[in-house]
């Protein structure tokens, strides 16, 4: 297309390049999605009922262990909640919301609307003015799915290079060091690895965003469901129960394409069968094309944590917020 022509073409704003303008408000929000009250109670709900339908079975303790438990000992086991390594995850959940507050709304700009604006670009220079397309449900829902699978997508090529680098690996171990899993674990990061999640986030969804901006020139915004995000609130949730003690299992014909909670409970485990399995974040699509789906028995046995020979060094605050550093320092001086 002559280089005239483009320039006439009308610029787009994309869904997500709108929302910074408006303040960048779903990066902004003081509290996680998976952490509202609404999507905990969602998650208190499963969890009874898992507990009625299994007599009492399918929680497990600070070992991993399944056991058999009354109703209150079920849902919120005092050996976990009351354990160190829950107390630690508060404290590192503090450090990453107060970090957050510099820097997700600035990667949201910086890189996801980047990205929107480039497809946007690109697809003019190529195609010329938008279709724009009518806007109906049928659109935004496969909005929300193109954009959950970008997501999924990014966060599984993330997650895999965080374990297999291994100057990443000393600071994605912080997340891998919760000997017990709760709600608060999913942000049991070190506060330096929060910006690299947000980016691939950002960029994922920017991706999807403008692919849709430019088919229905700028009018499309995702499904809600009780004006939430359809995808938001699947991912919520989604990150509420994996991280969570009760052992939730799908049909295995269905782990093939969702994961499921206690497929989230192996890929913490520091059992050598299990490590390195089960990286994406919802579905089972990207673990299974790249052989690294693991689906697991009902009620396996998964140890949470690094293992016992260097956990000892992750128990306390203070020691996972400095062990990247330690980790670093030994690389340079090759005694790591």
């Amino acid at each position: 297309m002559p280089q005239d022509a483009i320039n006439d073409v009308p610029a787009i704003t994309g869904p997500l390049a709108d929302i910074v303008q408006r303040g960048g408000h779903i990066f902004q929000d003081n509290i996680p999605m998976d952490l509202t009250p609404s999507v905990l109670g969602l998650t208190f709900i499963l969890a009874s009922l898992i507990f009625l339908l299994r007599k009492g079975h399918g929680s497990k303790g600070e070992d991993g262990r399944e056991r058999n438990a009354g109703f209150w000992q079920f849902i919120l086991p005092k050996d976990i909640y009351t354990h160190i390594s829950a107390r630690v995850d508060i404290g590192l959940y503090v450090i990453i919301r107060i970090s957050h507050a510099f820097w997700g709304v600035a990667l949201l700009a910086l890189v996801g609307v980047w990205s929107e604006n480039l497809v946007i670009g690109g697809l003019q220079s190529i195609f010329g003015d938008s279709p724009a397309l009518t806007v109906n449900y049928g659109w935004m829902l496969l909005y929300s799915l193109v954009s959950l699978l970008f997501y999924d997508f990014v966060f599984f090529l993330t997650h895999y290079t965080m374990h297999k680098v291994p100057a990443l690996w000393v600071m994605h171990k912080i997340h891998h060091s919760a000997e017990v899993l709760t709600p608060m674990t999913r942000y049991r990061e070190h506060f330096i690895a929060g910006p690299i999640w947000v980016a691939g986030q950002a960029l994922s969804l920017g991706f999807a965003a403008g692919i849709f901006a430019y088919l229905f020139n700028g009018n499309i915004t995702e499904a809600t469901i009780m004006n939430i995000s359809f995808f938001l609130l699947l991912f919520g949730f989604t990150g509420s129960f994996r991280h969570y003690h009760v052992a939730m299992h799908y049909p295995k014909w269905l782990c093939q394409w969702l994961h499921s909670p206690a497929m989230h409970h192996v890929h913490h485990s520091y059992l050598e069968q299990h490590w390195d399995k089960n990286f994406a974040v919802i579905t089972s699509i990207w673990d299974r094309l790249f052989g690294t789906l693991y689906v697991p028995e009902k009620d396996e046995y998964t140890p949470w944590g690094i293992g016992p020979e260097t956990q000892g060094e992750y128990r306390t605050f203070w020691g996972n917020f400095t062990g990247p550093f330690r980790d670093w320092w030994g690389m340079i001086r090759g005694t790591e």
